[in-house]
């Protein structure tokens, strides 16, 4: 049938974007590997990292981690991402879906290499701070910042929203992850999360990286197929951030097209990947699977 050719077609190219040319293997590897994994099948973590909104909440992610002014110079000195965005933005979902989705064994291989990495990443920022990766109040920035927006793009656009206990649980799932990764504090609770942000704030503000690199993601080149559909989710990220983020990325905060253009049209876009990425089941390395949700589900 046509259509689902066509489905099958942008399925495999969005797999390619999100988790690299070996994506389908990768994909394999990380759910057809057997044994213990860190959560049960049926955890919020896997309702809220196996959903299309993820898209929506990774833009947002990358956005709040940036006011972070020791956190963003770390970026902007050792981060390729303006040469390599596919290449970074394929390790952070297979790390995601490794920890999520794969073996015990897998998710403690991933967490020690990028705790090798962060060991590496030292330097000074521009207002004259050292800062290191591996600084576990700064990994709880960036933890925060990553579990808040998941959290939130989930309850805006995800297929479905949990309850008030169940994104208690999905925050105290990711707190494993986050400590093992080396973060301190770790939030348990959405309450806790909320509280750590705000603790946050007198820390946070927007410095010339950090004003470039939400630039650079609002113009992200991608393919010409997929621009408007980008668009979309970038401008349902925005609408997501809390207001007092919004200024000093020099983003635009207009909450009426938040809640109601820029809410459409990223229900639109979650729904299309969802459609997309729903496509076949997952197959085996020899023929590799054809379709992924994000990042990297089964």
């Amino acid at each position: 049938m046509p259509v689902m050719s066509l489905r099958n077609r942008m399925s495999r190219r969005l797999l390619t974007m999100v988790a690299g040319p070996d994506g389908a293997r990768e994909r394999y590897r990380i759910h057809g590997t057997p044994g213990p994994r860190w959560f049960p099948s049926d955890s919020p973590i896997h309702d809220v990292h196996g959903d299309a909104s993820m898209y929506v909440g990774g833009i947002r992610a990358l956005l709040l981690q940036a006011l972070h002014p020791l956190a963003m110079a770390a970026v902007d000195d050792f981060s390729d991402y303006r040469t390599n965005v596919w290449g970074r933005l394929a390790r952070t979902a297979t790390f995601i879906a490794t920890t999520t989705f794969g073996t015990a064994e897998h998710a403690q291989q991933a967490v020690d290499v990028v705790r090798a990495v962060h060991a590496r990443v030292t330097g000074t920022a521009p207002d004259g701070r050292p800062y290191r990766a591996d600084d576990p109040h700064l990994l709880a920035w960036v933890h925060a910042a990553e579990i808040d927006s998941f959290l939130v793009a989930h309850e805006k656009f995800g297929r479905r929203r949990l309850s008030a206990a169940a994104y208690d649980e999905y925050v105290a799932q990711a707190a494993v992850v986050g400590r093992a990764l080396g973060a301190a504090p770790v939030p348990t609770t959405r309450r806790e999360l909320n509280d750590l942000i705000a603790e946050f704030r007198p820390e946070l503000r927007g410095t010339p990286a950090a004003r470039a690199v939400a630039q650079f993601i609002r113009e992200v080149p991608v393919p010409t197929v997929a621009r408007a559909g980008y668009s979309a989710l970038v401008r349902a990220a925005v609408g997501t951030l809390p207001r007092w983020a919004r200024a000093p990325l020099a983003l635009p905060d207009r909450p009426r097209m938040d809640a109601s253009v820029h809410r459409v049209a990223g229900t639109v876009m979650t729904g299309t990947i969802r459609w997309l990425t729903t496509a076949e089941p997952m197959k085996d390395p020899g023929r590799p699977p054809r379709s992924t949700t994000a990042p990297l589900p089964r």
